[in-house]
């Protein structure tokens, strides 16, 4: 017992500096996210629109996917923070792709078309995969 006990000591100031880092990266990637889409995600989710809800919520796990796999594989904070932006760059160009490719995006989520968000949320996933799957190599 005593052995685990030093190695939680031991171990628990990087744990906590690499989720600390981990989360600060996903927090800002959601702000960056909600700030540039034409519509605004939290006002809509409280009139109860799904579509803005699906979302916001398929942005959460495309942004967390690609960074616990960044977690997963870091060296260090840094490895992890700067592997954690170029993560959340490439899930923030594909809510720009799937707005080019179906047009007026925002203002469908707005109007609460699940089609569009449901199509918008697989984009996302699959981004998040894809740069998961990159990322562990």
């Amino acid at each position: 017992m005593p052995m685990v006990i030093d190695s939680l000591i031991a171990g628990l100031p990087d744990f906590l500096a690499q989720s600390a880092t981990c989360f600060a990266v996903l927090i800002l990637g959601l702000v960056i996210y909600m700030w540039m889409t034409p519509h605004k995600e939290m006002a809509l989710i409280r009139d109860g629109n799904s579509a803005a809800s699906l979302s916001l919520g398929g942005a959460i796990l495309g942004l967390s996917l690609p960074l616990a796999f960044t977690l997963a594989g870091s060296i260090s904070v840094v490895d992890m923070a700067v592997w954690g932006v170029v993560t959340l760059v490439l899930q923030l160009l594909a809510f720009r792709v799937m707005d080019l490719v179906l047009k007026d995006l925002s203002a469908r989520i707005e109007r609460g078309e699940m089609a569009a968000a449901i199509l918008l949320v697989s984009a996302k996933l699959a981004t998040a995969m894809v740069n998961a799957a990159a990322i562990s190599v």
